[in-house]
């Protein structure tokens, strides 16, 4: 697979950044420590699964002191609707107690501290230090590894090597919004099953080389059978009338 240049790398995000100007997540938070918690709970879980649940917990625990006060028990009821809750509670209640034992109640800007943090990992960091503080950084879940592979922008065998991948290719005016539109990407054209290469404006750019041909094209193709070789067809010849056919007998 062909490696992308410098130019057609900034061509791609060019694309994606016209598609979505203001790139931003999916996930409804109120400040950093409910980012962090929305991004926890997302593991394994869809962001409108998570919204879902969200807004009644946020409404009365959006800093870890208060998530503390309403416990694990609590916590796990109103989040029984996302998968692992349980799990996913137990992390939210231990992470909300170290971040005011060691962090004074707020959540670090540092991707060593956040990721000793119970139920973070660097994905969840990665997202927390763009969404949160700013920060330049690449987040690879499902979608984007996908993307970096499908489309030979950052091929890798894991989300590390994909992610040091894009880190390389990505120019840096695009890099505060490359995980936003590469993920919006993924969830959205570039899907696992069956990609929509017709409606997709990197196409050309993509290395992918079982793009799904139009909706429109496939469906003409499956109603009209293929047509057979026409029958020739000589020049007809005129007939007589009968009393002319009587006299040449």
């Amino acid at each position: 697979m062909r490696s992308f240049t410098k130019r057609q790398a900034a061509e791609f995000y060019r694309r994606l950044a016209a598609t979505r100007p203001i790139p931003r997540t999916e996930l409804e938070f109120i400040n950093p420590f409910t980012l962090l918690v929305a991004v926890v709970l997302s593991a394994q879980a869809t962001d409108v699964g998570v919204n879902r649940a969200t807004p009644a917990l946020f409404a009365i625990a959006d800093t870890p002191a208060k998530m503390l006060a309403l416990g694990e028990e609590r916590l796990a009821a109103m989040i029984r609707t996302i998968g692992l809750y349980r799990t996913k509670a137990r992390n939210v209640v231990a992470l909300s107690q170290m971040l005011i034992e060691q962090h004074g109640g707020t959540v670090p800007r540092d991707r060593e501290a956040l990721e000793k943090l119970p139920g973070v990992g660097r994905k969840t960091a990665n997202v927390v230090l763009n969404v949160a503080f700013g920060e330049p950084t690449i987040a690879v879940d499902t979608h984007i590894f996908r993307v970096g592979n499908r489309t030979g922008l950052a091929p890798g065998k894991t989300p590390l090597e994909v992610e040091a991948g894009l880190e390389r290719v990505t120019p840096a005016e695009y890099k505060l919004g490359a995980h936003h539109w590469l993920i919006l990407h993924g969830r959205y054209v570039c899907t696992a099953r069956k990609p929509d290469c017709p409606v997709c404006v990197v196409a050309d750019l993509c290395r992918y080389g079982a793009k799904t041909a139009p909706a429109e094209l496939i469906a003409a193709r499956a109603a009209t059978p293929a047509p057979l070789a026409e029958p020739k067809i000589g020049r007809p010849r005129p007939s007589r009338p009968p009393a002319q056919r009587a006299r040449r007998r």
